[in-house]
C-alpha cells in the first residue's frame, strides 16, 4: 500500500486485511515495528481525534511524528495556484509541501472543502492539488468529500459491535446552526455499503447528497450485495434499524449561499437525535456519530450518555486502525 486516501482506491480485500492487523496490533502491540521512521501531519483546519490518535499511534509503533498547523508557529501557507501573493500568506504549498515530505518518510494532510464551489469540492482540487506534490506515502486526513480514517474506524466498530454486514444503517441529517461539509457523510455512505449494508440516507428536503456521492456508494453496493436509498420519512427509515449515525451537513441544494443556507436550516431544529426517534421500532438500535457533535443540538443529552450510544468506542478505533495504516505504509521501507 502506497498511499491511504480513499477506501474505494484499495483492493477489496484490502480493508479486511487492516481491520485484521488493527485487532492483532491491539492484542499484540509491536513497540518496535517503526522505530526510526517519521511522520509529517499537516493540518490546514482544525483535528482532535485525528491529531492526537495519528501522534499515539506513531509513538506506539516505535516512530515519531511532528506537526504543522500554517499560521500557528509556522508560516501561513497559501494553497491557491497562480495567485499574487501580496496578502498574509508568505509561504506557498508548491514549495512547502515537498520540503516537509523531504523530512519524513509518510505525510498526512488535512483540508477541508472550500464550502463555496460545489463542483471544485467535489472534484477535490484542494487536496488533489496538495497530494501532487508529495512524493512520499500519504494519508488522507479528511479531504472536501472524503475522510478514510473515520470510515475505517467506522468499520472497525460496526466489527466490534457485531453489527450483521447486511444490517440497516442509517446515515441521518442532524441540526447544526451552520453547515458543515460532506466528507464524513459521503465516507460513511461508502463505507457502510462496502460493507454489504442496508444503507438508508435519512435527510430533509434540500439537504440530498450530491448525485456522484450517491451513485459511487450505489457501485460499491452492488459490489457488495448491499444496497442504498433516500427517505424522509424518519420512522420508516429507522424502524427495525441496528445503526443510525447522526451527521450534519450542508445544503447541497444552494451550496455555498450562506443566506439561502440559513433559511433552509432554521426550521429544522427538530434534527436533534433524541430517544423517541428509536421507539418503539428500534429499540436495540446504537447511536453513532464521528464526533464532535454539539450536545442537545445535533445529538440530545439523553442519547449521548445512555447505553445506545457507541461514540466513545469509534473514537478509539482511530487509534487501531490508524496504526494498522502506518504499518502497511511505512514497514519494510
Amino acid at each position: 500500500m502506497k498511499r491511504f486516501v480513499d477506501l474505494a482506491e484499495l483492493p477489496r480485500e484490502e480493508v479486511p486485511a487492516l481491520l485484521e492487523l488493527a485487532e492483532r496490533l491491539q492484542r499484540e502491540p509491536e513497540p518496535r515495528a517503526l522505530a526510526g521512521k517519521i511522520l509529517g501531519l499537516l493540518f490546514l483546519n482544525p483535528s482532535l481525534r485525528t491529531l492526537a490518535s495519528f501522534q499515539a499511534g506513531m509513538a506506539r509503533l516505535g516512530g515519531s511524528s511532528f506537526v504543522i498547523t500554517p499560521g500557528q508557529g509556522t508560516w501561513q501557507l497559501e494553497t491557491r495556484p497562480g495567485v499574487v501573493m501580496d496578502g498574509a500568506a508568505a509561504e506557498h504549498a508548491r514549495e512547502g509541501i515537498p520540503v516537509l515530505a523531504s523530512y519524513c518518510d509518510a505525510l498526512g494532510i488535512r483540508a477541508f472543502a472550500d464550502g463555496r464551489d460545489l463542483a471544485a469540492d467535489l472534484a477535490e482540487t484542494t487536496f488533489n492539488a496538495l497530494a501532487a506534490l508529495v512524493d512520499k506515502p500519504l494519508i488522507n486526513l479528511e479531504s472536501a468529500v472524503n475522510h478514510p480514517c473515520q470510515a475505517l474506524a467506522d468499520w472497525k466498530t460496526l466489527e466490534d459491535f457485531g453489527v450483521p454486514r447486511r444490517g440497516r444503517l442509517v446515515l441521518s441529517w442532524a441540526y447544526h446552526p451552520r453547515p458543515l461539509p460532506l466528507a464524513v457523510p459521503s465516507a460513511v455512505l461508502h463505507m457502510a455499503a462496502l460493507r454489504g449494508m442496508e444503507v438508508v440516507v435519512l435527510r430533509p428536503e434540500g439537504f440530498a447528497l450530491p448525485p456522484s456521492i450517491m451513485d459511487k456508494a450505489r457501485r460499491a453496493a452492488a459490489l457488495s450485495g448491499g444496497s442504498v436509498r433516500e427517505s424522509e420519512d424518519r420512522r420508516e427509515a429507522i424502524a427495525g434499524a441496528h445503526i443510525v449515525y447522526a451527521k450534519e451537513w450542508g445544503a447541497t441544494a444552494c451550496y455555498g449561499d450562506a443566506a439561502e443556507e440559513a433559511r433552509r436550516r432554521a426550521g429544522l431544529t427538530g434534527w436533534c437525535v433524541r430517544n423517541e426517534w428509536f421507539e418503539p421500532a428500534a429499540r436495540e438500535c446504537r447511536l453513532m456519530h464521528c464526533l464532535p457533535v454539539r450536545r442537545n443540538v445535533a445529538v440530545a443529552d439523553e442519547v449521548l450518555d445512555g447505553p445506545r450510544s457507541i461514540v466513545r468506542r469509534q473514537a478509539y478505533n482511530r487509534l487501531p486502525v490508524q496504526m494498522a495504516v502506518l504499518y502497511r505504509l511505512l514497514k519494510g521501507l
